[in-house]
């Protein structure tokens, strides 16, 4: 008899075969494709990104958190204006007729998308039925993180997406990055990766626009305001010469210089800002732009397109030329495409079984935006007020209304005494919970404490109606989460966790 037919079924020594598929189902198991749709609503363009995301799980502990190693974009639709009724309003229908559209040209149904992205940017959250847009979208495309996004969250989302807040980390620069929109300028002071400051204006290239005929038929109120400061009379838009529109061209250009190098001597700043002015905290050494300006600021776009995008692009370029203290240019990866670049990955995590609350009858949510103070707890002391501040900055910078369910994150470090924890619970119920909290607070600490200060914030000071403390689950800014109900055994939540991913290719120097 052979002696290898003899000894097979005696032989535990696996076979190349039994190795592969073991080694193939670890690999499985580690790492995870998605294919992911995000969807920009703005002021004046609206436009949409297919792509397929590579995540691999991190390696520190047990997490079952995944993180981008890889992104392929798969289809990009092309950029087409915002469509509005004649009653103001955003058409809804014509919209999702473009969504189909899309899907339609890049061979994929609603059910081959994993997840995806719905931001309202500048604006279109202004319409009254932004919200109805939002919901629409987010049943047409699937499993979907659905954001509104006011000027301050503008801000990150476009310094994120062009990739300026990767080049900034990766270079360990300064960079004052400016996204020029349609109505709204946003400007973000990165600090070697990380946003410092940001402030947004009522400065844009289609402030002003034609119709299809080339007749000048929309002028939003911030022309208006331009137009009192220069002293021009209209009553209706058409009324505007060609020369009084170079002299509103000038003067908007005129803003957003000031704002870059920092002067204090123009008064239409004041009434054109949207936001709190920029906290220079550092100094840029660099400068890039985004928004569908700045196709033109850097050429990758040369014909008008029936608004002020242009000239706004041309006078800008040239008043920066002569202006003191303005940092070089820089290209970055994308710029109309800035904020569209956002898709979200789905990951999921269990919370750890020392978690706290009075009454869970809140939950399920969905959607919860996170919000991560830079706060340092490494150190002993923990100073209230400076902690009720950074996570009221947080809040602002990611446009979140404390009155609106709110997820807040943070990494613990240091002793887990009590006086260090009942700082931290006296500092997020100063922030969030005077007088009193109506809407859901969920507090997620990675760290082994949450049910400690559960207990605090819920005993000693009566904040835990509707207040649930979770711990050891991981997030980041810019996540959003949907908090499940409780399983028990073996007692813990799960939670999916839904992050906006941004291109962070390496790309050529410019």
């Amino acid at each position: 008899m052979n002696p290898l037919i003899a000894h097979e079924g005696h032989d535990h020594h696996p076979s190349v075969q039994t190795k592969k598929a073991v080694a193939d189902s670890i690999w499985e198991q580690e790492h995870i494709e998605l294919v992911t749709v995000g969807i920009d609503i703005g002021s004046s363009t609206s436009h949409l990104i297919f792509a397929k995301v590579h995540l691999q799980r991190r390696t520190q502990g047990l997490s079952s958190r995944y993180e981008v190693i890889k992104r392929e974009i798969l289809w990009q639709s092309p950029i087409r204006f915002t469509p509005f009724l004649d009653n103001g309003l955003i058409d809804a229908d014509a919209l999702g007729g473009f969504i189909e559209h899309a899907y339609f040209d890049a061979g994929l149904h609603k059910h081959d998308v994993d997840s995806g992205a719905v931001i309202l940017t500048g604006e279109a959250i202004k319409r009254s039925n932004a919200k109805a847009i939002d919901e629409l979208f987010a049943q047409q495309a699937g499993k979907f993180v659905c954001a509104t996004a006011g000027h301050r969250l503008e801000c990150v989302l476009a310094a994120h997406g062009s990739g300026a807040v990767e080049r900034s980390r990766r270079l360990k620069t300064v960079t004052l990055h400016v996204d020029i929109g349609g109505g709204t300028t946003k400007f973000a002071l990165i600090d070697r990766g990380k946003i410092v400051s940001i402030a947004a204006c009522a400065v844009g290239g289609r402030l002003m626009a034609t119709d299809e005929q080339g007749n000048w038929v929309r002028c939003d109120d911030s022309i208006r305001t331009v137009c009192n400061n220069l002293e021009i009379r209209f009553d209706d838009i058409s009324e505007i010469s060609n020369l009084h529109r170079q002299q509103i061209v000038t003067r908007l250009a005129e803003v957003l210089v000031a704002i870059i190098s920092r002067s204090t001597n123009d008064q239409l700043v004041d009434e054109l800002i949207l936001t709190e002015p920029l906290a220079w905290s550092v100094v840029p050494d660099e400068m890039s732009f985004s928004g569908g300006v700045s196709e033109f600021i850097y050429d990758r776009e040369t014909k008008p397109l029936g608004d002020l995008a242009f000239d706004l692009a041309n006078e800008l370029r040239h008043q920066l030329e002569d202006a003191p203290r303005v940092p070089h240019i820089v290209d970055v990866q994308h710029g109309i495409r800035a904020t569209v670049i956002g898709a979200s990955q789905f990951t999921v995590q269990v919370s750890g079984k020392t978690i706290y609350a009075d009454s869970l009858d809140f939950l399920p949510l969905r959607n919860v935006p996170v919000v991560h103070p830079n706060i340092d707890l490494s150190v002993e002391s923990i100073d209230v007020e400076v902690i009720a501040e950074e996570i009221i900055s947080a809040c602002r910078m990611r446009d979140v209304d404390r009155d609106s369910p709110i997820a807040l994150a943070f990494e613990w470090k240091g002793d887990p005494s009590y006086q260090r924890l009942k700082a931290i619970a006296d500092a997020i119920d100063q922030a969030l919970c005077c007088p009193e909290r109506v809407a859901p607070l969920v507090v997620v600490i990675d760290g082994d404490v949450g049910r400690l200060l559960g207990r605090i914030l819920s005993k000693e000071l009566s904040k835990g109606a509707n207040v649930l403390s979770l711990d050891g689950v991981v997030l980041s800014d810019l996540d959003f989460i949907d908090v499940g109900e409780l399983i028990s055994p073996p007692g813990v939540i799960p939670l999916v966790i839904k992050s906006l991913v941004f291109d962070t290719a390496q790309h050529a120097e410019h």
